[in-house]
């Protein structure tokens, strides 16, 4: 999550969001994303990705329609399961090659 903040912070100031609260929401959503502020269809959303980097095999359809439920459409979550798994894989890869992080 950390090098994924900045790119965080940098749509946060796109959307106006000031800076006090992007680093109130990027330090929340590292610590730990359920006690961030978050809309409904955020927190779904993030439930989602946690279920299926954590837990993969435990995914059913239910899954997906909760995500429906809070108004994705089956583009929107394709792409969040599709996002989802190529970072699944490409930590991996990463961690299996001994790659480091760049500070």
């Amino acid at each position: 999550m950390h090098h994924h903040g900045a790119g965080l912070r940098r749509i946060l100031t796109v959307k106006k969001v000031g800076e006090g609260q992007q680093n109130a929401l990027v330090d929340a959503l590292e610590a730990d994303y359920r006690e961030a502020e978050l809309s409904e269809p955020d927190r779904a959303m993030l439930d989602y990705v946690s279920k299926l980097t954590n837990t993969p095999s435990e995914m059913v359809a239910a899954d997906v329609e909760g995500l429906r439920r809070q108004g994705f459409e089956d583009r929107a979550i394709h792409d969040i399961c599709a996002i989802t798994a190529y970072f699944a894989f490409v930590n991996r890869m990463a961690d299996g090659l001994g790659v480091e992080l760049e500070s």
